[in-house]
């Protein structure tokens, strides 16, 4: 087994052994109970810190809910837009890569009414209506490792005419690329089989959706 493949075996148990120990504090009535699942949740922390070479601290922050509760997966939407052939993109200011135009999914919101919100927002782009591509499970693919457990969800998106896309508050950058020259992307979020698919679903009206 590669390296790799190690470290996101080890990281898919880590974070079970800390959803485990998070779920206790949730429900667990007893006191001695939930000393323990507050030590096994720690150990579950420190460890990851070891395995991302991160301080525990920052891992806390991203893993620790504000309040005890049911540990459940997050949950990210990415939309395609496709224009003559080309794909839209926006650059990320955080790590100057690109991605598909999304992010997480706000509370109070439908997950169409979410990414038309995010690709407005990105790309000043407006669509009409989503159709579901994919729904996967981040750790399952070939993105970056993530502490965090996600569910990705991704949509086709029919633009509104005409279409000025232009970076927003988030990103640096805003266009439309062909699949022979699609820039460095930021594989955390988005990675080359997104975009693929993306273009399989527009150039096949029934073609299923993905749920992985």
């Amino acid at each position: 087994m590669s390296n790799l493949a190690n470290s996101n075996l080890w990281l898919s148990h880590i974070k079970r052994l800390h959803a485990i120990a998070e779920s206790g504090l949730a429900f667990s009535p007893e006191e001695f109970d939930r000393e323990r699942f507050e030590e096994i949740s720690l150990i579950a922390q420190q460890m990851m810190s070891d395995l991302a070479s991160v301080p525990v601290k920052q891992i806390s922050d991203l893993v620790t809910p504000f309040h005890r509760r049911y540990v459940t997966p997050q949950v990210e939407v990415r939309g395609a837009v496709i224009k003559d052939n080309k794909i839209l993109l926006v650059q990320e200011k955080s790590d100057k890569k690109w991605t598909l135009p999304g992010g997480y999914a706000d509370v109070g919101l439908t997950a169409v009414q979410n990414i038309k919100k995010e690709i407005e927002e990105e790309a000043n782009v407006h669509i009409n209506n989503a159709r579901l591509i994919s729904l996967r499970h981040k750790a399952s693919g070939d993105y970056d490792p993530d502490i965090r457990e996600f569910y990705k969800i991704l949509f086709l998106c029919e633009p509104v005419e005409p279409i000025q896309e232009m970076a927003g508050m988030e990103t640096s950058d805003a266009a439309f690329f062909d699949l022979d020259h699609i820039p460095t992307l930021s594989t955390g979020r988005t990675i080359m089989r997104d975009l693929q698919d993306a273009f399989a679903y527009f150039a096949d009206d029934h073609k299923l959706t993905t749920i992985e």
